[in-house]
């Protein structure tokens, strides 16, 4: 996986890239617009980190409390190492119903444990019925973003996939109509469906109960419809008490889209009668990122996509690009830990600029921490071009002749060097800037010159 690589693929459609970029930025914008009526925002956002930093301290404790009380529920609870036991238990579960026919609502846990494609080889008819979910899943594509998975689709996009898989008139972008025709698709498959599976916003360990936050209402209408219901939950979504609920809600839909909170806030705390619950906490990586001192912050997250919202290179380079579950900011600084060679090249997809840190509504230090990784990667990678480089690089800084020296020869050769030269493929900042007019002298001579003019 090479993000620079992928970036370049994104990058070639000018228009689209531009679109992509203000797109998003109007995503931000509607953040600032809706913390700005919150006086005490950043009372909250502290709250959060803490009670957070608080339950990751005492993550087994309040597990077994969660297990506990979600049992004496009703609620069957399934623990999973990994992703192979998480979609072995769905599977189970399916065969045991005999069922082939699924809805499910959005889940980056399932994405991160790909469970479509295990049902799917099962012979299960798995449908997301979150609708830009949906729209992905007519093109076989992952989401490019944790919170609007399409959007990288632009109207004239949707509509030429609705006009193929659900036969609508074609060149029809009106949204109310795409809309109306998904609604018409989907209920046909809730109907059908004996199972719903969804994922899990926020877990009570003091209620045994959990939460699912959604804008369409999808979730409750395939759980209320479905005999069986499975809720798959990394983790680290759980929070101590009821009462800490509503400092999350109150950040989590105002940092994600602008709202003041989402449409639907479900809580699920015991089966309806003659219907069956299971949660499944799923681990996955997640223990191991809780012992690395330098990282464990980044299992805070509440999936609310702010600091794709705000990266400028998320934004100028898609979600795509990072070949990752989680893509943007966070998703850099949790895939290196599943994966260190294969996301390598995720930690520096960033200008460290900490914007991703000043939006989070759980205060991850993101930039800091793409930082440390970069430093894990340079030490796992050893010696290098760009390592050599930096020894290069620091002979000259450390040595004033040397600096002076190279100055001047750097001068003189830039402004008589042909472009094929300066510009190779060596020179990937080269790609897409041109250097700035050069300089006749250093500073360190033209003060020299100047500094007795008064």
């Amino acid at each position: 996986m090479n993000h620079p690589e992928n970036a370049t693929v994104f990058l070639k459609d000018v228009a689209r890239a531009k679109w992509h970029d203000e797109t998003l930025w109007i995503v931000r914008e509607k953040r600032d617009a809706t913390i700005h009526q919150i006086p005490e925002w950043e009372e909250l956002r502290e709250l959060a980190s803490q009670i957070k930093d608080h339950t990751l301290s005492k993550l087994d404790f309040y597990l077994e409390e969660l297990e506990k009380n979600a049992t004496a529920n009703g609620i069957k609870v399934h623990w999973a190492e990994n992703a192979a036991e998480h979609n072995q238990i769905i599977g189970k579960i399916l065969e045991e119903k005999n069922c082939k026919d699924v809805v499910k609502s959005k889940s980056i846990l399932t994405e991160e444990c790909h469970l479509n494609p295990f049902l799917e080889e099962q012979g299960i008819d798995v449908v997301d019925t979150d609708l830009g979910e949906r729209i992905i899943q007519f093109l076989k594509q992952p989401p490019s973003h944790i919170v609007m998975p399409a959007i990288h689709l632009k109207k004239s996009d949707i509509s030429a996939i609705f006009h193929e898989r659900l036969h609508t008139e074609k060149g029809n972008i009106d949204p109310v109509y795409l809309t109306h025709a998904a609604r018409l698709h989907l209920r046909e498959k809730f109907l059908q469906a004996k199972v719903a599976i969804t994922g899990v916003n926020f877990a009570v360990a003091e209620t045994g109960e959990f939460v699912i936050c959604t804008n369409e209402g999808n979730a409750d209408m395939g759980v209320h419809l479905a005999d069986t219901h499975i809720a798959c939950m990394g983790i680290e979504k759980l929070i101590p008490r009821r009462k800490d609920l509503g400092v999350f809600l109150r950040l989590l839909a105002r940092s994600a889209t602008g709202q003041s909170i989402t449409n639907y806030n479900s809580h699920f705390r015991s089966p309806s009668p003659g219907k069956e619950l299971h949660l499944i906490l799923v681990n996955n990586g997640r223990t191991k990122q809780l012992g690395r001192e330098k990282f464990r912050n980044s299992l805070k997250c509440i999936r609310c996509g702010a600091c794709m919202n705000t990266c400028p290179i998320y934004r100028r380079s898609g979600g795509f690009s990072y070949g990752s579950t989680v893509p943007g900011p966070i998703g850099s600084i949790l895939s290196p830990g599943i994966d260190l060679k294969k996301y390598s090249t995720l930690p520096f997809a960033s200008t460290l600029c900490g914007s991703c840190s000043d939006v989070c509504p759980v205060k991850i230090n993101i930039h800091e921490q793409l930082y440390e990784w970069r430093q894990e990667i340079t030490k796992a990678q050893g010696s290098s071009l760009k390592g050599l480089s930096m020894k290069l690089a620091d002979g000259i800084f450390t040595s004033p002749l040397a600096y002076k020296i190279s100055g001047q020869l750097m001068r003189a050769s830039l402004k008589t060097l042909p472009d094929s030269i300066i510009y190779n493929p060596l020179n990937v900042w080269g790609k897409g800037r041109n250097l700035p007019e050069l300089p006749t002298e250093s500073f360190k001579d033209w003060y020299k010159k100047n500094r007795n003019r008064a």
